[in-house]
């Protein structure tokens, strides 16, 4: 049995390419940063929080847990919840470039497999107005950094650098799948 630790239909979505049967459930973790905690931390921690959460009520499957956040001058963006903090955050990453750690992890009983990636993303210069329909559009307000990549967020980059480009939506699949592999699924 394969569960994963997430109630997010972006990486619902992205598990479903792997044609692997699999259920979701919430993982009932608290986000809050810890002081002090560096955006690789934090994710690192939260990944196998969620994980372990959600197996602790489910020994007998592997669990996927993930998470993802934003980091701009060292400081950790997070999910704006309205069009104002949106629009903060698209304003204070025009012209700059964010780095996006996502972490995964494996879980069952004893075993973890975890890795991590890092995506940088080179904003174009935006002025108010492009931010104000961008955001009027898409309502990017429950993505880390205020955009849809997926979608017409893209129009906002110069260059995404990246070793798995479906780590920046939420769910690195390339080094999933060889944890999946590592673990005994047949993927493909």
């Amino acid at each position: 049995m394969l569960i994963l630790a997430s109630t997010s239909r972006y990486r619902r979505e992205l598990l479903q390419r792997l044609r692997l049967p699999f259920d979701c459930d919430r993982p009932e973790v608290d986000e809050t940063p810890l002081r002090a905690e560096s955006p690789n931390q934090l994710v690192r921690r939260l990944a196998r929080a969620k994980a372990e959460a959600v197996a602790g009520r489910h020994p007998e499957a592997w669990v996927i847990g993930s998470d993802q956040a934003a980091e701009l001058d060292g400081g950790i963006l997070g999910k704006p919840g309205d069009r104002e903090s949106a629009i903060a955050q698209l304003t204070a990453m025009a012209g700059r470039t964010v780095r996006f750690h996502t972490a995964v992890c494996l879980h069952r009983g004893p075993h973890a497999l975890e890795a991590l990636d890092l995506t940088q993303v080179r904003f174009r210069p935006l002025s108010p107005e492009e931010i104000e329909r961008y955001v009027d559009a898409e309502q990017p307000f429950d993505c880390a950094g205020s955009f849809k990549c997926e979608g017409l967020g893209i129009s906002l980059f110069e260059a995404i650098e990246s070793h798995d480009p479906t780590a920046l939506v939420g769910l690195p699949l390339i080094v999933l799948a060889g944890l999946l592999r590592e673990a005994g699924y047949q993927v493909p």
